[in-house]
């Protein structure tokens, strides 16, 4: 048995007796019931999650995974392939939104190298799992090997395993890779079954005729490389990313060691996707953060029958929802575990 198959063996079903007795402690609350709304709901899901009636957040964390992808060679972005490899860097000084959204909620940002191009410095914050510099052109064949897709997998889980040995309590996804909007919304097509135009948007700012050109390139390389919505690994191997697959690694990983996992917008939908194919159950295990102002995002949260906290307009990734989930969730435990119940105020609650 591989590594990826004794982590879906790890993954169960959510506790039902910590989500009973999150729910009555909710209806114990100085409050009326239900009045504090998807935060309750939140609650409940995260003690089933953890298996804890009153959950505590500790140890949170944000992985905001990077990558190239050899697509962007057909012009599908605004921003030139460098940029990636130029944000990393940003990252590591502490200057994007994500380091910012981090500090205010405090979690600590692993940022990870899944294949840039270009020399990253070795430095402190930053973890080197490179599968190779980039992605292939996807419209001209395979994004990947079969086996670089399992690799990107196996990146995610083990990044995520060392991590629990740091403390990990709860994790958000964040990513970074011009033209990885093209691979997302490839993979959001296959697995949803919805047509590419209806799940591609504009990206990094794309005018109309480049998003009518970008919709080509996809359709073109579903065309040629003829990916399996029912073969996950498939897909991640022929449209996707290196980011995309650690990510999709990292959510399996989170769902087999009770962690809750705050997925970020549309590459992390394409990534949930793809966990949520190799292993269904990992979904009950992902709370979605926010609706993306990209196009494909709704698509995938419906697959996943995921409601997001959040509808902001938000399209920068990085793990930036992610971040502004975690804090939601945050806040819905701390309300289950702090707040008073009739009987400790001496309220009078309903008979």
């Amino acid at each position: 048995m591989n590594t990826i198959d004794k982590i879906i063996e790890r993954i169960k079903p959510l506790d039902a007796k910590a989500m009973e007795q999150a729910s009555q402690r909710q209806d114990r609350l100085t409050k009326p019931r239900g009045s504090l709304g998807r935060l309750e709901e939140l609650s409940i899901q995260v003690a089933g999650i953890t298996a804890e009636p009153i959950p505590r957040f500790n140890h949170k964390a944000i992985l905001t995974m990077a990558a190239d992808h050899g697509v962007t060679a057909q012009g599908i972005s605004l921003y030139p392939a460098e940029v990636t490899r130029q944000m990393v860097l940003n990252f590591l000084e502490g200057g994007a939104a994500i380091n910012v959204l981090s500090r205010m909620i405090g979690a600590r940002v692993i940022i990870v190298d899944m294949g840039v191009r270009g020399e990253l410095p070795a430095a402190d914050g930053i973890t080197c799992r490179p599968i190779a510099p980039g992605t292939r052109d996807m419209s001209t064949g395979p994004a990947m090997t079969h086996q670089q897709a399992l690799d990107c997998l196996l990146a995610g889980i083990e990044i995520v395993e060392k991590e629990i040995k740091n403390g990990l309590d709860i994790l958000g996804t964040g990513d970074m890779g011009i033209g990885n909007t093209t691979s997302a919304s490839a993979i959001t097509a296959v697995i949803t079954g919805q047509p590419v135009p209806e799940v591609t948007g504009r990206g990094t700012g794309i005018d109309d005729a480049q998003l009518a050109h970008k919709i080509k390139i996809i359709e073109r390389s579903l065309a040629i490389n003829r990916p399996d919505a029912t073969d996950a690994i498939g897909v991640l191997a022929k449209v996707g990313g290196f980011e995309i697959g650690g990510l999709a690694g990292a959510m399996l990983a989170a769902a087999a060691n009770h962690i809750p996992v705050v997925i970020d917008g549309f590459i992390s939908g394409a990534a949930a996707l793809i966990a949520a194919g190799i292993c269904p159950q990992a979904g009950d295990y992902m709370i979605a953060s926010h609706l993306s102002a990209e196009k494909g995002h709704a698509a995938c949260l419906r697959h996943l029958k995921l409601e997001p906290i959040l509808k902001l307009n938000l399209r920068l990734g990085e793990g930036t929802g992610a971040a502004l989930g975690i804090f939601l969730a945050e806040s819905s435990v701390n309300l289950l575990r702090e707040m008073a119940t009739f009987s400790e105020a001496g309220v009078s609650d309903i008979q």
